[in-house]
């Protein structure tokens, strides 16, 4: 080949890979933001406080991602093959409750010990405590639901839940979080009617729910913002909504109330990622990404992180691991008698650690 013909053969070469990374349909439309920078804070040094963490049932139990914890002190949680199980601290065994048939994820129980599940393929789905499954809700409104996510109930029995994003499913978490389309929803299922309601809409990829302790109001994690939002239920602000923490240093992933504690539990599935930062204003770039080779886009740093926030919004605890073969992306914490235990949407095993010690009050 002369050298002419080469150069030619290179430009028609070029031309083809800008028309792939310019027109290659992908199924999102991302919108323009510009996150706030990421905090420079030094309580969010990176330390090994999670480090060293007990792993249970690793050889069977695929990608534990929340965690519930009935009054009998029973850890439940719900795997990637569609399973809910329940351990027993004291032997370590495990045992299936049921099989949903789709993804479960976020759970929390009833005062009757029924375990609300939010099951990211099938909706809303209920297991009363005699086994018996049923699904509750699959949508509101006209609109279905595309990832149901996480659950909380309130001290009236209310039901508190969260569906990430109306236009895509769990496998395709990347894409939501890229189109930045804001279609996430808060949304309330009443037991005596049948009947959900929605509180919010136009979350930003809406993840994980909790009942705050005197049930006054319910936060929500917007994991594409990195800001949890706070709906109050009670007193003079029912009905409206507000900040409750913004510019966090991570991906918000489940939040859980500690009533020994009286705080909330922030799992952050990894510290934030500055290219997806970066590309925040640019929605075209956005596009590009997606159609570059998975090996090549930005990828969420393997870090385990978790957050302790106070009533008011402020850092209490810092808990976090770098070290390889960390425990990560953490995105759940459940403390229960001096016991933190960590849920993993992509790792094996559910995970056990030391709760940090408490203040004197």
């Amino acid at each position: 080949m002369t050298a002419r013909a080469a150069r030619s053969a290179g430009l028609v070469a070029l031309a083809l890979l800008v028309a792939y990374l310019s027109l290659r349909p992908v199924p999102i439309e991302p919108v323009a933001w510009r996150p706030a920078a990421a905090p420079v804070d030094p309580a969010f040094a990176p330390n090994d406080r999670l480090r060293g963490l007990a792993r249970l049932g690793e050889a069977d139990v695929h990608g534990p991602e929340a965690i519930a914890i009935d009054a009998q002190g029973r850890v439940h949680t719900g795997t990637r093959d569609g399973r809910v199980l329940r351990l027993d601290p004291a032997t370590g065994t495990f045992e299936t409750l049921a099989t949903t048939g789709g993804r479960p994820l976020g759970m929390a129980f009833d005062r009757e010990g029924g375990l609300y599940v939010c099951d990211a393929d099938r909706g809303l789905l209920h297991l009363s405590a005699k086994g018996e499954l049923r699904t509750l809700a699959t949508g509101h409104g006209s609109v279905r639901f595309g990832f149901t996510d996480d659950v909380d109930v309130g001290p009236d029995g209310t039901v508190y839940f969260s569906d990430a994003t109306s236009r895509f499913d769990i496998r395709h978490q990347r894409e939501a979080i890229l189109e930045h389309g804001g279609d996430g929803r808060l949304l309330a299922y009443h037991p005596e009617t049948g009947q959900t309601e929605l509180l919010l809409g136009g979350l930003q990829f809406a993840n994980g729910v909790a009942i705050s302790g005197d049930g006054a109001f319910v936060l929500v994690n917007e994991t594409g913002a990195y800001r949890i939002t706070r709906h109050w239920l009670a007193g003079a602000k029912k009905g409206t909504s507000d900040v409750f923490a913004d510019d966090l240093p991570g991906l918000p992933d489940n939040i859980t109330w500690s009533a020994e504690r009286k705080a909330f539990w922030v799992a952050l599935y990894s510290p934030r990622v500055p290219a997806l930062d970066a590309l925040a204003p640019y929605p075209f770039l956005r596009k590009v990404v997606l159609r570059i080779p998975r090996v090549l886009q930005p990828e969420p740093a393997p870090e385990a992180f978790a957050l302790a926030l106070g009533e008011d919004g402020r850092v209490a605890e810092v808990l976090h691991d770098a070290s390889r073969g960390a425990y990560a992306p953490v995105t759940s914490v459940r403390e229960r008698a001096g016991v933190l235990w960590l849920g993993s949407m992509e790792r094996d095993g559910i995970a056990r650690v030391a709760a940090p010690a408490l203040e004197r009050r």
